[in-house]
């Protein structure tokens, strides 16, 4: 286990089995850690594999192959008593501040269930209280508590998810594309919060999003995935300063600047093609089909995964061209 890492992924394959011989190849061979204290954004395109990858080191899916280590322990050979302790130091928030709450539930019975599920509180009072804490804690009341998610909007559903998350009191924290059902004006509240209870709570975060603008805001470093495939990794300020990859390039030039004279004149690069299939992908590099250096080599040799320069990781063949 890397020193200060709290979670370790190394090579990390999810495939699933659609049957006829067919298998889509959601996550395969991804590597990378997450260090205690920091937020880890993971950017792609839709159906990248970003969010199968946080599943997978959650222990929602299981694996194909490789290994994820939290702690130094295999996520995905853990016995029932381990992950059960495992499971109050990792939590999830999910996409779908609709879909993810019961709809049936009160907010109280929503927040305290997990605590109910780990034997936290011995009486109702104690687990009361630890749930009007909570609301405060992610900027609503203790009013809330009694009502039901159809009762909220969408930006303070999400708080509900994100105070959910909080109530086993975890050390890592997996944002499954937290922000992307809510409305622009609220994305931002969502993102600075997060960003307070980190700093307050010490928590660690694995930050899963497709909008670069506002990953950046709250990253320390930030991957990069194409079709199951880590392409880059580096600091959230290296990535944007000094993109290696062409995929990079593209998704960073595809980001608006807020200043019409600089967008005007500035040079924007298109990919061709549409984005392959991960039951069939390319041979070779995956993104070599919509690249615009790509060559007979990228057909023909996967690229390695290499620090290029220090703390900066890219599978490219043509990185130095």
């Amino acid at each position: 286990m890397t020193k200060d890492a709290l979670l370790e992924v190394q090579q990390l394959t999810k495939h699933f089995d659609l049957g006829k011989n067919q298998l889509l190849r959601a996550v395969d061979g991804v590597s990378f850690n997450v260090y205690r204290g920091e937020t880890l954004g993971l950017v792609g395109e839709s159906g990248c594999g970003k969010s199968t990858t946080g599943r997978t080191v959650m222990g929602l899916y299981n694996r194909t192959n490789g290994k994820v280590l939290y702690g130094g322990q295999d996520v995905h050979d853990m016995n029932e008593l381990d992950r059960f302790s495992f499971l109050r130091n990792m939590q999830m928030i999910f996409q779908d501040p609709y879909a993810s709450l019961n709809p049936r539930s009160t907010v109280l019975e929503i927040i305290s269930e997990p605590m109910d599920i780990h034997g936290l509180y011995k009486s109702s009072k104690e687990r009361k209280e630890r749930v009007y804490q909570l609301l405060e804690d992610v900027g609503l009341n203790r009013d809330h508590a009694n009502r039901y998610p159809h009762e909220f909007s969408g930006g303070q559903r999400q708080r509900i998810g994100i105070a959910r998350a909080l109530a086993l009191d975890p050390e890592f924290i997996i944002a499954d594309e937290p922000i992307s059902a809510l409305d622009v004006s609220v994305q931002a509240q969502v993102v600075n919060l997060l960003k307070s209870l980190q700093a307050e709570k010490g928590l660690t975060y694995l930050f899963i999003a497709h909008d670069l603008s506002m990953v950046k805001h709250i990253s320390d470093r930030i991957g990069v995935m194409y079709l199951g495939h880590m392409v880059e990794l580096t600091t959230s300020e290296m990535l944007y300063d000094h993109p290696l990859h062409p995929y990079t390039q593209a998704l960073l030039s595809a980001i608006p600047i807020p200043d019409p004279d600089v967008e005007e004149k500035r040079e924007r690069m298109i990919l061709k093609g549409e984005l392959p299939s991960p039951i069939n992908p390319p041979s070779g590099c995956v993104f070599r089909t919509r690249c615009p250096v790509a060559t007979a080599l990228c057909a023909e040799e996967k690229p390695e995964w290499r620090e290029y320069e220090t703390g900066h990781f890219v599978a490219c063949h043509h990185v130095n061209s």
